[in-house]
């Protein structure tokens, strides 16, 4: 006889620094099904893979939260070896085109990426785990940030810091822009939420609203 109110297992969710710039990518995967997501590969294609192989996940697609260099540096090696699709807003291919020139300005070896395979759009259901996306543009013009409802789990991209903010004075960044996604999309958000950065630490929703001084929420 088994017992209907077992709880089910926790999301798979496994957050590790990569890359010269240590960007934050994050494997999100569902343990029942064991189909899996990447965010945000921004190098250590190796050791990304490593990670996912060890949680014994499918990759079925590779999702940007903007595409700044160092948030897809192993998008193309990843692709190449699990046959995931590329998705990144459309409003940031601009970036995504001119990689080439912001390694040559921050120091870092060139390597091609292919295309965007799909673009992403706000609230659109992520293939894993009833994640949504969200557009919360300012730092870049296609900035995303990803919300897992049920874990109360939100991957932020560089939109939202522990006590901080995205940078607005690279390509596309506008800090009335950023301002108004974080206050009316991010600070909307259940306050016990986990935020994943880009960089960094995490922190919680509550604790943004409450003690980061770039945009406070209350």
């Amino acid at each position: 006889m088994t017992d209907d109110t077992q709880q089910q297992p926790a999301m798979i969710r496994d957050t590790f620094p990569v890359g010269p710039l240590q960007c934050n990518c994050t494997i999100i995967g569902d343990p029942i099904t064991k189909k899996g997501i990447v965010i945000d590969p921004g190098g250590d294609a190796d050791l990304i893979l490593q990670r996912v192989q060890a949680h014994g996940l499918t990759i079925v697609a590779l999702i940007h939260t903007h595409a700044h260099l160092d948030h897809f540096l192993a998008s193309g090696e990843l692709k190449e070896k699990t046959g995931a699709p590329i998705h990144l807003h459309k409003e940031d291919k601009f970036l995504w085109d001119a990689l080439e020139i912001q390694c040559q300005m921050f120091g870092v070896p060139y390597k091609p990426v292919p295309d965007p395979d799909a673009w992403l759009k706000d609230d659109e259901a992520l293939p894993c785990c009833d994640g949504v996306a969200m557009h919360t543009p300012g730092h870049s013009p296609g900035s995303m940030s990803f919300w897992f409802g049920d874990e109360k789990l939100l991957v932020a991209g560089d939109t939202l810091f522990r006590r901080a903010i995205g940078r607005t004075d690279l390509w596309g960044g506008d800090y009335s822009t950023i301002e108004k996604s974080i206050r009316t999309r991010l600070y909307t958000l259940d306050e016990e939420a986990i935020v994943v950065a880009g960089h960094g630490p995490d922190t919680t929703i509550g604790e943004e609203v409450r003690e980061n001084m770039v945009i406070r929420g209350v």
